[in-house]
């Protein structure tokens, strides 16, 4: 290995594992060196230890051959998540809690980490795959096999790093996950959805339709951050299981412009809830709404009424982003509404609809053509010279 920090340092580690090992009375010669020649030698005095033991009745079997040389999973998975915890959401947390004790630690748990081969993450991802969702007939998402691999693929890299040994994870590449497409509603759905759903909830339907909002974000807010003056709606909280939280990512953050009908809905909201919470949209308690109540007792039975698809609340956000781009505004300006720190999503995600909505399918470009050339005198045809040429164009 070249001379350098980097190699130092990796160096230094093994160094510091070795002197563990030795002053604990577990190191393994050949597990250090497995090319040296000297190698041997230590297995045969290895042997004969455990043979003299064995005969007095002392021992069953060396150290140096039982003692674990990594610590079992349950143990190193505790570790790991105490030192991470602290960089997580709580939402966060609660999930990566729930797959290590529903699911890793019941099944890697009394195995060494440095135990634990590339086969056996396979072995397990293989069985997920066959797994039959809670409360569906159907088997496991591969986004959702995933998300249950993270974790394993985390703890087991970060034990690999600590202890030296090669990541069983190592080439071993995440599921590919089907794109899942938007399904925004029509204006025309949009106005039978406003008219026809509970006046209680109008004025948060409309709020929603018309500042792309996510979900959490509309659920959260507070009226400390309705800007009336200025006609903005400032971004800063979100709800996620009841809790207030810090939003999805920075890019989050930000100002949402409220149009007219956006103005209207929460002057009017505040006349209903401005005195009853700190929350713009809130239940009889004054308490922040709980988006799976509304979405099963109210948003579907709504969509069934009116014989509309069914579709997620989430889908208002993406119908404003697609009214938005029909429109006609600067996509800048869209991004920055939605909390997109770039316009890559927009156009990924959403330009499909907008010829829909505005004919912007190529008859523009069209029209242009057909109206510059047929303004102007079409250009005359050069009469070739030549006697031969001259009777064949004659008839011009």
């Amino acid at each position: 290995m070249t001379d350098t920090a980097a190699n130092r340092k990796r160096l230094q580690k093994v160094l510091d594992r070795i002197e563990a090992d030795i002053a604990a009375g577990t190191f393994d010669y050949r597990r250090f060196f497995p090319g040296s020649k000297n190698a041997a030698r230590f297995d045969v005095v290895t042997a004969e230890a455990v043979g003299v033991s064995q005969a007095a009745g002392l021992v069953a079997l060396s150290p140096a051959l039982s003692a674990p040389t990594t610590p079992l999973f349950k143990d190193f998975a505790k570790t790991w998540y105490q030192e991470k915890e602290v960089e997580w959401r709580r939402s966060y947390k609660s999930t990566v809690l729930a797959v290590l004790d529903g699911h890793l630690i019941l099944r890697f748990g009394e195995k060494e980490v440095g135990q634990i081969t590339k086969a056996d993450v396979l072995a397990y991802r293989a069985e997920l795959g066959k797994a039959t969702a809670k409360g569906k007939a159907t088997n496991l998402s591969p986004a959702r096999i995933n998300k249950m691999l993270n974790p394993l693929r985390q703890i087991l890299n970060e034990a690999a790093d600590r202890f030296d040994f090669r990541t069983p994870f190592d080439n071993v590449k995440q599921l590919k996950t089907k794109r899942t497409d938007v399904d925004p509603f029509t204006l025309v759905e949009v106005k039978q959805i406003l008219d026809t759903v509970r006046p209680d909830f109008r004025h948060y339907f409309t709020v929603r339709f018309f500042t792309g909002m996510r979900t959490g974000e509309v659920d959260g807010l507070q009226w400390k951050y309705v800007d009336f003056d200025n006609r903005l709606i400032l971004v800063r909280e979100t709800i996620v299981g009841g809790e207030e939280e810090y939003t999805k990512t920075d890019g989050s953050q930000r100002d949402i412009q409220m149009s007219q009908i956006v103005f209207e809905a929460l002057k009017a909201q505040f006349d209903a809830t401005g005195k009853l919470s700190k929350f713009v949209f809130c239940n009889r308690l004054g308490q922040a709404l709980d988006h799976k109540n509304v979405t099963n007792r109210m948003w579907y039975p709504l969509l069934r009424h009116l014989g509309l698809k069914k579709r997620r609340p989430y889908q208002c956000r993406h119908t404003a982003a697609t009214l938005w781009l029909a429109s006609g505004e600067a996509p800048e300006w869209i991004a920055r509404q939605l909390g997109h720190t770039t316009t890559e999503m927009l156009f990924r995600v959403y330009s499909r609809y907008v010829p829909n909505l505005t004919r912007r399918d190529g008859s523009a470009f069209e029209r242009l053509i057909t109206q510059t050339l047929a303004d102007k005198a079409q250009p005359v045809m050069q009469i070739p010279t030549c006697p031969a040429d001259r009777k064949e164009y004659s008839h011009e």
